[in-house]
């Protein structure tokens, strides 16, 4: 892992990265390219003689009017063309143009091929098999390919479901070049736990700190990647773009959605054409059901460009809140059609098939975002909701597990999987799902009333009378429980006092009971009880005459709940 004290030459960074664009550049790999003029844009300029000689590698004179021709195609998207034109060319610049053309040539097949269905290819049609001829060929050459090559040839070995050996590719790849950012993605797409995480191998470059930050927001790992976002920050990359967006998607996943809309909000005011992130803006600006903003910002992003992925789904959300499902998905669709592979879109438009109760198209949609990133578990919870909607809680249960994997401390999860172990009459199991979602912080605030009411299912008078009471008392403090349930616990706890002959404290619970219409004849008859058995122990009292005459008694009961949430030494295991 890499030490937070260890600085970073941000002048030798400096050089590195305009080197690193030079090269990313003529090799057509302008995504990566655009990443790394941001990280050196956030970097104080360099004088004029300090900057960096860049290296000589370029094709041979008979060469050179071939790899310039085919470079003008590839940036045209004629890949095939570019591709034919290099076919005879050895220079390690032209070759890996030469390959990757192919590559991207077969990519855009495929996506054509998926864009009318939003899916796979039909069963009997080989999608691999460019990609098998592709890896043919890079294999032979394995031992001559610099660090680009190797990084298509792990690309490859990816996409064809070979993960250790694309694992070691990738690896060689990023220590020759460390600072080719895409061959740092590809590998962080193999990473599925922090074990594989330590274990891997990586170089010491400061470039690997990226890496991690990256790595840990992907694995849920929050509060570390937040560590390490920061940590960048203070060695110098304060102004970065890219640290900025990462630090508001880390706080966008722990749910703290003020900090993470202030900092993609100072992004789009500091440079409003930029669209990178801007659909997690809107997702959090849905969240908060802030229309006006939501509208303000899809007008904005729309004049911008229309035909980016993030602009169909600010504009899709924004529908979605307006409660216009059926545009919200065409807006999706319309991404999809532009990215295949855009992962939110996917998750977004199961919501919507599910607003719709269409959940045979939710639950494609949810299957096509995991086949993306299995570690999206929005996509996991979302198939177990749609199973629970078609009461097969057996599927349900294997879904919210998956999600709770990805997220342990959520209490969401938590919660999803106790109501499958109710529904499958697993008690044990569901208790003990509940008070793991009560001790990580309970979001929703129905942890304790669950509890309270499997222990009263299972006979557990006292149990179930303390997490009544415990629910109650965070209830009143919260003021946003349901107020049935509150209805529930009160009469419970009046009885069970009743019961227990502790007649201060079923005298306090019986009048809240009379604070509900659903309760309130039930409350007056506690009332009643109690005050007979107040009479028949000799205990003067004029509850009876309250009662009788509908008001309340002169003097009230302040009860000071003697139990709270009891401790439960039970192994959490899903």
């Amino acid at each position: 892992m890499a030490d937070q004290k260890d600085e970073v030459d941000l002048k030798h960074a400096k050089k590195e990265l305009i080197v690193a664009v030079r090269e990313c550049r003529d090799r057509g790999l302008v995504q990566t390219a655009k990443w790394l003029t941001e990280q050196a844009a956030a970097l104080k300029p360099l004088e004029p003689g300090e900057f960096p000689a860049f290296p000589s590698d370029t094709p041979d004179f008979l060469q050179y009017d071939a790899y310039n021709v085919a470079r003008s195609y590839y940036d045209v998207r004629e890949y095939d063309r570019a591709s034919h034109v290099l076919r005879d060319c050895t220079s390690q610049k032209a070759y890996f143009l030469c390959m990757y053309a192919r590559y991207m040539g077969g990519e855009k097949r495929r996506g054509d091929a998926m864009a009318d269905s939003l899916g796979p290819l039909k069963a009997g049609q080989d999608q691999c098999g460019w990609l098998r001829t592709l890896r043919e060929e890079l294999q032979q050459k394995e031992t001559d390919l610099d660090g680009y090559g190797l990084y298509l040839y792990g690309v490859v070995l990816r996409r064809l479901g070979l993960q250790q050996e694309a694992i070691t590719a990738l690896l060689s790849a990023i220590n020759k070049e460390p600072l080719h950012w895409g061959a740092w993605l590809e590998l962080a797409m193999l990473i599925n736990d922090k074990a594989n995480l330590v274990a891997l191998s990586l170089p010491n470059h400061w470039m690997k700190q990226f890496f991690l930050a990256h790595c840990y927001l992907e694995l849920q790992m929050n509060e570390d990647a937040l560590t390490q976002l920061q940590g960048l920050a203070d060695k110098g990359f304060s102004l970065s773009t890219w640290v900025k967006a990462q630090t508001a998607n880390a706080y966008h996943n722990m749910r703290q959605v003020e900090p993470a809309v202030d900092l993609l909000k100072q992004l789009h005011a500091e440079d409003p054409y930029r669209l990178d992130n801007m659909d997690t803006l809107s997702n959090l600006l849905y969240v908060k059901e802030m229309r006006a903003e939501l509208s303000h910002l899809a007008h904005s992003v729309c004049q911008v460009d229309k035909f980016r992925v993030e602009t169909c789904c600010v504009i899709g959300n924004y529908y979605s809140l307006r409660g216009q499902h059926e545009k919200a998905v065409l807006y999706f669709q319309r991404a999809l059609k532009l990215n295949p592979n855009y992962l939110s879109a996917w998750t977004l438009m199961g919501h919507e098939y599910m607003e719709m109760k269409n959940t045979s198209a939710a639950i494609q949609a949810y299957r096509h975002a995991i086949e993306v990133n299995r570690r999206d578990y929005r996509a996991w919870y979302g198939l177990g909701q749609t199973y629970e909607i078609l009461k097969m809680p057996f599927y349900c249960l294997y879904y919210y597990r998956q999600a709770h994997q990805l997220r342990p401390n959520d209490s969401r999860m938590l919660m999803a999987l106790g109501e499958c172990y109710e529904k499958l009459d697993r008690i044990l199991e569901a208790i003990k799902c509940y008070w793991r979602a009560y001790s990580v912080v309970d979001q929703e605030g129905m942890a304790l009333v669950k509890l309270a009411k499997l222990h009263e299912l299972i006979k557990e008078d006292q149990q179930a009378a303390a997490f009544y009471t415990a629910f109650v008392q965070q209830s009143e403090m919260m003021g946003t429980v349901d107020v049935e349930e509150q209805c529930q616990a009160y009469r419970y706890l009046a009885n069970h006092y009743l019961k227990h002959k502790d007649l201060d404290q079923a005298t306090f619970y019986a009048r809240r009971c009379c604070d509900f219409a659903s309760t309130r004849e039930e409350g007056k008859s506690l009332l009643q009880q109690i005050s007979g058995l107040r009479s028949s122990q000799g205990d003067d009292s004029s509850l009876s005459q309250s009662i009788a005459e509908g008001r309340p008694a002169v003097t009230p009961v302040t009860a000071t709940p003697t139990s709270s949430v009891p401790p439960m030494n039970l192994t959490f295991t899903s």
